[in-house]
């Protein structure tokens, strides 16, 4: 593959994975006002917060995430949306990967693994 080629792949995939994070991301804010819209703000929920509580599988869990997109919940919307928002410098490092190594620049290719290779475990085994 041509170097130009690759970058336009990547520019595009950053470009189409942002606007479909900022699009879903969107759907659920919108299912989110009409399901909730009407409800009095309560500030006593949000001075109270806590990292030490825990938190609702639908927020923090890749199958309560999915399971919300699923059943049309709002949260489950928006956090799909954050989830393609996160992924799509992922995908931009991995395609790099794959251009290094189709020219085999096996410094870059190196670098560039092992930078996915520490997203990838933060991502898995990181804690909140």
């Amino acid at each position: 593959m041509m170097k130009t080629d690759i970058n336009l792949l990547i520019a595009r995939t950053l470009r189409i994975g942002v606007s479909l994070a900022c699009l879903v991301a969107f759907i659920g804010g919108v299912l989110y006002l009409v399901q909730h819209g009407q409800e009095p703000f309560e500030i006593e929920v949000y001075r109270h917060f806590s990292y030490d509580v825990a938190h609702d599988a639908a927020y923090t869990t890749l199958h309560g995430i999915l399971g919300g997109l699923w059943q049309g919940t709002a949260v489950g919307w928006i956090q799909t949306g954050v989830l393609l928002l996160l992924l799509t410098p992922v995908m931009r490092v991995l395609l790099s990967l794959f251009d290094f190594v189709s020219e085999r620049d096996w410094i870059y290719a190196a670098i560039t693994a092992a930078v996915l290779t520490v997203i990838l475990l933060n991502s898995v085994g990181g804690r909140a």
